[in-house]
């Protein structure tokens, strides 16, 4: 029953969904709509989605990072490119070479753009609660009662925040911030607003002002757990059984001998571990799903590989070679996020760089 299998784990992405995501998104808020792609759009690839909603008609998109936005200019050499981080001094040679709108968080990183830039684009993200980047109360304080000199060597292109509660729509924060974002931007001078992330476009039109940034959403994350998913599978990590065997009741599997057999058991020894991407604390709760028909993990993950516990699955299906879900169509990307008590963003992003990503549907 032994044999061996060169294959190896794939990321399959699904760029026709993340393009009907984008609709669905345009959709939703009735707005326009960017694409946020940063941190390699959550790992499945920026060139690649970026040419996707190029195709889509989108405009503009939100990086994290100054390199980030530098690798991307040539994919979109005449989109607009926000880099969140905002303007340092190091940063300006590079965000004015390469044409990128910085979100600008404080009145320092304010006046230093107005000093160093000669009038170009800019963003000002206000902080209306989250306590994390953006101006906070005092600050927009000053900003507002001196807009025409502190803004006066700038263009004002965007007033953004963001949400920190929208993936839960009963939370009172919501509205707090609703609340409070409209009230800084009727203390500023008028600039198209941004506030609604993928799950604040779910929350309805009085978050979507003039342009929505939706990302978990474009890859097929549901914003809000607990709820029907409005978006489309994107993504789906697969894996090759390079071993099967079969074990006696008793037996033991993987390090530490913490999952023990308590039946005459099938176990298919996998090509995927957590240097791939597959957080080792899926061991024992985890699953894998072959042919549709769900796996349990049986014991922990290791560096390279896993098991399952196959007995249960189709002999015709649990076969040396086959191809193994572990992110998908049966193994939902919020399942797996719920068993290792984390966000569905952080499974995404975790995925390795060994993984090669294949994306369906390339332009």
């Amino acid at each position: 029953m032994s044999n061996s299998n060169s294959g190896v784990a794939r990321l399959t992405v699904r760029l026709g969904a993340i393009a009907e995501n984008y609709r669905i998104c345009r959709s939703l808020a009735g707005r326009a709509v960017s694409g946020v792609v940063k941190a390699n759009a959550y790992g499945l690839g920026a060139a690649e989605v970026t040419r996707t909603l190029l195709a889509e008609r989108c405009e503009t998109f939100f990086v994290a990072r100054v390199d980030e936005g530098v690798a991307l200019r040539p994919v979109a050499p005449a989109a607009r490119i926000f880099v969140l981080d905002g303007a340092r001094a190091e940063s300006l040679p590079a965000l004015i070479a390469h044409n990128l709108t910085p979100v600008l968080n404080s009145l320092d990183e304010i006046a230093l753009w107005s000093r160093g830039a000669c009038g170009r684009d800019a963003a000002v993200h206000i902080d209306t609660g989250m306590s994390r980047l953006g101006l906070p109360p005092a600050e927009l304080a000053v900003l507002s009662a001196q807009a025409g000199q502190r803004l006066s060597g700038l263009n004002l292109a965007l007033i953004v925040s963001h949400l920190a509660c929208a993936d839960d729509p009963a939370s009172p924060m919501n509205a707090t911030q609703l609340a409070r974002f409209r009230a800084a931007l009727a203390a500023l001078p008028p600039a198209p607003a941004s506030f609604a992330s993928s799950g604040g476009i779910l929350l309805g039109p009085d978050y979507a002002f003039d342009l929505v940034r939706p990302g978990i959403g474009l890859y097929g994350g549901n914003p809000h757990t607990g709820h029907p998913n409005a978006f489309k599978t994107a993504v789906r990590l697969t894996a090759p059984i390079l071993q099967l065997r079969r074990v006696d009741k008793g037996e033991c599997v993987g390090y530490g001998a913490t999952f023990r057999v308590g039946r005459p058991t099938a176990l298919a020894t996998v090509a995927l571990g957590y240097a791939d991407g597959l957080m080792r604390a899926l061991g024992n709760r985890g699953v894998g799903a072959i042919g549709g028909h769900k796996a349990p993990i049986a014991g922990r993950v290791s560096m390279d590989l896993v098991s399952l516990d196959v007995t249960d699955v189709p002999g015709d299906l649990a076969t040396s070679d086959a191809e193994v879900e572990f992110l998908g169509d049966t193994v939902l990307l919020e399942d797996v996020a719920a068993a290792v008590g984390t966000a569905n963003y952080e499974i995404l992003t975790s995925i390795g760089a060994r993984v090669p990503r294949i994306h369906e549907g390339a332009q």
